[in-house]
């Protein structure tokens, strides 16, 4: 059944593309316009939240084609939003300026978590939420794609926060500017390793379930999974690697005027 399988990861990759696009976009412009334009635009961007959880929910007790990219389509849908809400500064932390000079240890952790807390705890909300509403369900594709996102999210934030080589702040957007003084650009440390592992083993995983798969729907459901897993870790590979990953977005987005600042303060 590779029909299905190459049809499932090239739609799973055109969405990790398409979404990331479509998020950097509208954040640039609120950035662009500037005032209460950010607010506006995660007001605006509601219905792409209410869908998805419509979606998620027509999905749970539909195991079929249909059910499974209903899930993974809600999952990302729900996942967009908040990361929307994100990026316009509009759901990110209580703690909005930079990091002092010479912060070190567990006094930098919390400062930089206070940057990001109320994202996190939107983000842990809809994996809790996702977890209820999926307990005993036909169909846990949504749970099981959101999941994969979130992991990913939070060792791609170690990572940065911990050091890594590259670190691409091209697209930082104007309300988060202060996050750019808690990356930490250099070697690598443990938890480099520790997240290769991690979204290594979860990639053979969902590669084995693949391999494994009877029927037209769980094959497709775990090619959905496999390339989202992969392309997790790939993003984490490119923390090392020197390839030009922003060039495909960039061409899409309008230039940055000069008020929102270049500079990376890494």
């Amino acid at each position: 059944m590779t029909g299905p399988i190459w049809l499932s990861v090239g739609l799973a990759v055109f969405l990790w593309w398409f979404f990331t696009g479509a998020i950097l976009l509208v954040v640039r412009l609120s950035d662009r316009l500037g005032g209460r334009a950010p607010l506006w635009a995660t007001l605006a961007g509601l219905p792409l939240l209410g869908g998805g959880a419509l979606l998620v929910s027509l999905s749970l007790d539909d195991p079929s084609v249909t059910g499974i990219y209903a899930g993974f389509l809600g999952a990302l849908a729900i996942w967009g939003w908040v990361e929307l809400a994100f990026l316009t500064g509009v759901i990110s932390g209580w703690q909005r300026d930079n990091c002092p000079p010479g912060l070190a240890g567990w006094a930098r952790f919390q400062r930089a978590f206070a940057t990001v807390g109320y994202h996190e705890l939107a983000l842990a909300t809809g994996a809790l939420t996702l977890t209820l509403v999926s307990t005993g369900a036909a169909n846990q594709l949504a749970l099981a794609t959101y999941l994969i996102l979130f992991l990913a999210r939070i060792t791609a934030k170690l990572n940065l926060f911990l050091g890594v080589p590259r670190i691409n702040s091209d697209f930082v957007p104007v309300p988060l500017t202060h996050l750019k003084t808690y990356f930490r650009r250099g070697p690598v440390t443990w938890m480099f390793p520790l997240a290769i592992t991690i979204l290594t083993a979860l990639l053979a995983v969902c590669t084995e379930r693949l391999w494994g798969a009877q029927t037209y729907a769980t094959t497709t459901g775990y090619a959905l999974l496999t390339a989202l897993a992969a392309l997790a870790l790939i993003e984490h590979w490119l923390m090392v690697i020197p390839l030009p990953d922003a060039k495909l977005w960039a061409w899409m987005l309008p230039s940055k005027t000069k008020t929102e600042g270049d500079e990376n303060g890494l």
